[in-house]
């Protein structure tokens, strides 16, 4: 059950860091057009919870830390919500599988 939360919150991490990292481009390119230079920093939230959803799908792995774990879990919850919700249930159930 943790392994699959651990897959599950890697890959919200995953797609969190790419989300994230196309819309600070995109929103930097409409920014650089429009005189609008900040609008780049929407981007980083995402790119910065896709960090954290990867690092606490690792620990998921690794069964260690079972609260960075559900860290993870909730901040993989962003980018694709049916993938964080399920992480999130897989972690909570495995609490007794954590050192």
């Amino acid at each position: 059950m943790v392994k699959a939360a651990g897959i599950l919150t890697i890959i919200g991490g995953i797609v969190g860091i790419g989300v994230g990292a196309s819309v600070a481009s995109g929103a930097a390119l409409y920014g650089a057009l429009t005189g609008m230079g900040m609008l780049g920093a929407i981007g980083a939230p995402l790119i910065g919870l896709g960090i954290v959803a990867l690092i606490g799908g690792i620990y998921a792995m690794r069964r260690r830390a079972w609260g960075f774990a559900l860290t993870g879990a909730i901040c993989a919850l962003f980018p694709v919500v049916p993938l964080g919700i399920l992480a999130i249930i897989f972690v909570a159930m495995g609490r007794k599988e954590f050192a």
